[in-house]
């Protein structure tokens, strides 16, 4: 059973990801854990990154440090939606 807590950030994470990249929610809705992101969307390049953090902050109520984005936290669906996880949930 997921963590109601995780199932919040794991729609955040989609809505932002849909709304920043202009995704369809049902391209969005089939992400998984394993989903590669960054080098894998097109429309996930620097400019975007910018605007998914900056969304993520907005919509969950945190702060993410310029030293905490690196490329592993943006690899995969799991991996972003883990870092925003960790923090919202902290």
């Amino acid at each position: 059973m997921i963590p109601e807590g995780k199932t919040l950030v794991d729609e955040t994470v989609r809505a932002v990801l849909a709304d920043i990249l202009g995704l369809s929610s049902e391209r969005v809705a089939a992400f998984d854990p394993e989903t590669p992101l960054f080098g894998a969307l097109p429309e996930l390049d620097s400019m975007a990154v910018a605007g998914v953090l900056t969304e993520l902050e907005d919509r969950l109520g945190i702060v993410i440090d310029d030293d905490e984005v690196d490329g592993e936290m943006l690899e995969t669906f799991g991996a972003l939606t883990a870092f925003a996880a960790s923090k919202a949930l902290a």
